[in-house]
Parts: C-alpha cells; sequence; structure tokens
C-alpha cells in the first residue's frame, strides 16, 4: 500500500487576499422620487401645481431611506424643483443622490468600497480584486479599488486565486 501525500491548499498558502466587490452592494432597497410624474404633458413644469402636490405627498415613506431623485422625461426642470423635493426629502433624514437607482446604487457601492478599503490595512498585501460573481459589478468600482489599493499593496491582480491577471507589482 503506497503512502498518499496531504493535499496543500497552496492558494490558502499564498497568503492571497482576496477582496469581492460584489460584498460592497447596499443590501437595502433604493426608493426612487420621479419628477416626470408632476409635469404637465411630460414637458413643462409649472410652479404653483408642482407645490401643491408635493403638500399632498406623504413624506414619512421616505424616511430614513436612500432616495433616488431625477426626471426621467427629457424635459429642462428648474434647479429649485430638485432643491423644493430634497428640502422635502432632508425633513426625513433620508439620504438623497442625484440619479436614477442604478446611478444611485453605483454611487453607494463606490461610497462602501472607499470607506472600506480606506479602513483595512492592505500594505504589502498581494491582492485579487474577484471578477465573478452574481451581480455585476460596474468598472467604476474595480477602477476605484485600483486607485485607492495601489500605493498600498505589494501586487494588485484581477480574477480568482487559481486564475489571476496580473495588474500592478511594486
Amino acid at each position: 500500500m503506497e503512502k498518499q501525500e496531504a493535499l496543500v491548499n497552496k492558494i490558502a498558502q499564498s497568503g492571497l487576499i482576496t477582496i469581492d466587490l460584489e460584498d460592497y452592494w447596499e443590501t437595502e432597497a433604493v426608493i426612487e422620487f420621479d419628477l416626470k410624474k408632476y409635469l404637465v404633458k411630460e414637458l413643462v413644469l409649472m410652479e404653483k401645481p408642482f407645490r401643491e402636490a408635493l403638500q399632498n405627498i406623504d413624506w414619512s415613506i421616505y424616511q430614513n431611506k436612500t432616495v433616488a431623485l431625477h426626471c426621467a422625461a427629457d424635459a429642462l426642470i428648474p434647479m429649485w424643483a430638485y432643491m423644493l423635493v430634497a428640502s422635502y426629502l432632508s425633513r426625513q433624514q433620508a439620504n438623497i443622490f442625484f440619479g436614477n437607482i442604478t446611478d444611485t446604487e453605483e454611487k453607494l457601492l463606490l461610497k462602501n468600497i472607499e470607506a472600506s478599503l480606506q479602513q483595512n490595512n492592505y500594505q504589502e498585501a498581494k491582492v485579487i480584486l474577484k471578477g465573478c460573481g452574481k451581480k455585476p459589478v460596474p468598472a467604476s468600482a474595480y477602477i476605484l479599488a485600483s486607485k485607492l489599493l495601489m500605493p498600498l499593496v505589494k501586487s494588485l491582480m484581477f480574477g480568482e486565486p487559481c486564475s489571476t491577471v496580473p495588474v500592478y507589482k511594486k
């Protein structure tokens, strides 16, 4: 009977740190506030009817929520209209972003990545930014992570621990 050698996980012993940017997506849903429904014929915002409509909204549904404030119609919206909606949302302690839901989710992702990468110590580490996942991660997230990590890490790679693409080496 031949003696079997123990399997050695070389990846685990390599000291590689894998960062999955997908983990930084917000878990709480973003609520949309679209000015389009307050436009006349989806073209013009009239001040008096707009102000009246805003007074009749139950703003409590935005309490402590993240809100994507935008206008889906191709219309010229005066800046005061966004400011007015923001004033109502602010009274509800809403976290307000300008843009649609997708834009807002990306901004939150970038904010979370920046906060996390600045809190952790990656000095002289060998880091892999994971490339595959269930939810697509935008290029902006990889660009930000690269920018933040390169001054710190010994090496930066993209992909999976078993198959990486070198990006940067000190």
